[in-house]
């Protein structure tokens, strides 16, 4: 089972102007959920997918939610207005090159928070270059764009924080697939 923390909090500010993207934070080991809440608790809007996992203690078994990006969050505010983010616990930096922040594509972030509220099943997926480019054109998830991985049916596809270069691996049936333009962003 698949689930996100994507947080909408209402004192959450949004700029009027659009000026507001979305970023990836690395945080310290095992501290994403920590972070998450206590950028909530300064009204910050965040969205962090939740896989889950089973472990295995002897004869007993517990199942756990992890990142699907172990070491990363996005969180969504405006980058002249980021030392409340870099100063939270657990925050270490803000992806980017060098000291200017970078911020994720609005269509792969949409993606995977579409992804994550259907509950389709995930896997982390090693970050892919190259491939056919494809959308899913109908079901909820219709407008997701992603790289095939295997061609048949169901599909596989991946769908790509580039920035991060971490992808996910979704299985879609491939009658709700097309291939997009080789130019397509």
């Amino acid at each position: 089972m698949i689930t996100a923390i994507l947080e909408q909090p209402e004192r959450a500010t949004r700029a009027i102007n659009g000026t507001e993207s979305w970023f990836a934070l690395v945080t310290r080991p095992r501290h994403e959920k920590v972070a998450s809440e206590a950028l909530n608790s300064k009204g910050l809007e965040t969205f962090l997918p939740l896989i889950q996992r089973r472990h295995q203690y002897g004869h007993r078994s517990r199942e756990f939610d992890v990142p699907l990006f172990p070491g990363y969050l996005f969180c969504r505010f405006n980058v002249s207005n980021r030392l409340p983010v870099i100063m939270t616990p657990g925050i270490v930096r803000i992806v980017g090159a060098g000291a200017s922040p970078i911020p994720v594509s609005d269509v792969e972030l949409m993606s995977l928070q579409i992804a994550m509220r259907e509950r389709i099943p995930a896997h982390p997926q090693v970050f892919l270059r190259g491939g056919a480019k494809v959308a899913i054109t109908e079901g909820p998830l219709a407008g997701i764009e992603g790289i095939v991985v295997k061609e048949r049916d169901p599909l596989r596809m991946v769908v790509s924080i580039d920035l991060l270069q971490r992808s996910v691996l979704l299985e879609i049936p491939s009658a709700r697939v097309s291939a997009l333009p080789c130019n397509s962003n």
